[in-house]
């Protein structure tokens, strides 16, 4: 059965479900809205925003769409996917209720506690003022260590999450979320939290609420800057698989983490389907969850797309209809890939949108390599810069250090004014095999 899928939103992950997507032999007719330069080489292009429901909803009904993917988590915890339904479309993505999980870190951490899953020990406040009360009570000495981490409640694109090492570190954090508002309404509660540590690692899941579908590990790159350094991004670049998780501390995962959060919120009646992101550290302890996603990881989605050999489309209709237990496991790749994230010049902060991008042809000439855009769209027969993170550079190769090779290569092809990426995204990988 020919089918036509819309997929909702305008990133790096958007361009990498639909180039997946449109390789289906059940995908007659393939949609983005709105999309980007990178989507509407893959399919076409609709000028409607991932929030704006009636628009998406009327779209589906006029042009008889099957199947909507939902994309970035704002759509999500808006409720698209609960109107969709409710207007008779079937869409793959969790609830409302469900998307909480991501849309409201206290809410995580509450059923984290609950559940007894491992999680840091963490503080919710409503206000800056009781914050850093609660700091200067723990940490009474100015100059003293304060390992903590200050998060902002609400979404922030990934970069409302500050890490501390001294007191007035913290007390600035909470002063940017609670009272500055850096992150808009996203910081009408906050968290402060243990500073856990170890490596981190990005374990995916698809689940239709009963089967879970565990996706190989991979590992993300938060901080701007090589060596871990600098402010918290959307992510600077992943590469997958991760030689963190074995097979061994995978199943630990499942057992510990995935298994009994997909419980804990049939039980909440917040049934979760679509893809659970479990944000990990692994401490010497064991795995401990850091957040969780209620969507693809962007820039994960890419190194796992560029990997899996399965129709992507037969899992998602299979989570729709409740049926992930019917299909076969889905086949991946032998080969390592990564995703390096070029990015316009004062990101994550303020940055300039327009530049000409030049060399996405020969980008795309290197063997093995697929150039996925996140900020960019077309002005006057050019492909323009218009975000922060413009181009996710991927790369398949035998090794990993033979993937990122590919993907530098590939890096050094592209150019606009004020371009720049972290050189060192997989190093961690190279160093744990060592």
């Amino acid at each position: 059965m020919a089918m036509k899928l819309l997929i909702v939103g305008s990133g790096g992950r958007e361009h990498a479900l639909a180039w997946k997507i449109r390789s289906s032999p059940l995908v007659s007719e393939l949609y983005v809205a709105p999309g980007n330069a990178g989507t509407a080489l893959e399919a076409t292009n609709v000028p409607i925003a991932a929030t704006d429901k009636t628009g998406l909803i009327k779209f589906a009904k006029e042009k008889g769409i099957d199947l909507v993917v939902v994309g970035p988590e704002a759509p999500l915890v808006l409720g698209l996917v609960d109107d969709l339904q409710a207007a008779g479309i079937a869409a793959f993505g969790p609830s409302a209720a469900a998307a909480e999980l991501e849309g409201s870190k206290v809410f995580c951490k509450e059923l984290l506690h609950t559940a007894n899953i491992p999680t840091a020990a963490f503080q919710a406040f409503r206000s800056g003022e009781d914050a850093s009360r609660y700091i200067k009570e723990l940490y009474p000495e100015s100059d003293a260590p304060c390992p903590v981490v200050v998060k902002a409640d609400g979404l922030a694109s990934g970069k409302g999450v500050i890490v501390c090492s001294t007191r007035s570190e913290a007390l600035d954090a909470i002063d940017r979320i609670a009272s500055k508002r850096e992150f808009g309404d996203a910081g009408k509660s906050l968290i402060i939290e243990e500073r856990l540590i170890g490596q981190e690692a990005s374990v995916l899941a698809i689940t239709d609420g009963s089967t879970i579908l565990t996706l190989p590990a991979a590992q993300d790159h938060k901080p701007a800057y090589d060596g871990d350094r600098g402010p918290n991004t959307g992510g600077m670049g992943a590469y997958c698989p991760t030689p963190l998780v074995d097979d061994e501390m995978m199943s630990r995962i499942e057992a510990e983490v995935l298994v009994p959060v997909v419980h804990a919120m049939k039980r909440a009646r917040r049934p979760f389907r679509g893809v659970l992101y479990a944000g990990l550290m692994l401490t010497a302890a064991g795995p401990k969850v850091l957040e969780f996603n209620t969507r693809f990881g962007d820039p994960e989605c890419q190194p796992l797309l560029m990997r899996l050999e399965s129709d992507l489309v037969e899992i998602l209709l299979a989570v729709v209809r409740g049926r992930l237990d019917q299909i076969e496991p889905p086949r991946w790749s032998p080969q390592p890939s990564i995703c390096v994230v070029m990015a316009s010049e004062g990101y994550p902060g303020d940055y300039e949108e327009g530049r000409v991008i030049t060399g996405l042809e020969r980008a795309a000439q290197v063997d093995g390599v697929k150039v996925f855009h996140a900020g960019t769209t077309f002005r006057d027969g050019d492909v323009v810069t218009a975000g922060g993170r413009v181009l996710g550079v991927t790369a398949m190769g035998d090794t990993i250090s033979g993937a990122k090779l590919r993907a530098y290569q590939a890096v050094k092809e592209i150019r606009w004014p004020g371009a720049w990426c972290r050189k060192d995204i997989s190093d961690k990988a190279l160093m744990a095999t060592r």
